[in-house]
């Protein structure tokens, strides 16, 4: 049926297209995970730096002042 050739081929479209956007989706939780990983070490090396400085307690977990 004619019918079902058009709805077999807009399956396997968007059967294509939800692979596509999983890949997609991987590899932006692989990257959020990498940049996480990295603003962890930068924040940790500022408060080592901030205490080697003479601070008590490091900028990063400090309550702004209007609080």
């Amino acid at each position: 049926m004619a019918g079902d050739t058009g709805l077999e081929e807009r399956i396997a479209h968007l059967e294509r297209a939800v692979d596509d956007l999983s890949e997609v989706v991987a590899r932006q939780d692989a990257e959020i995970a990498r940049l996480t990983r990295r603003v962890e070490m930068l924040m940790q090396r500022e408060a080592e730096r901030e205490v080697d400085a003479g601070g008590t307690i490091p900028l990063a977990d400090q309550k702004p002042p209007h609080w």
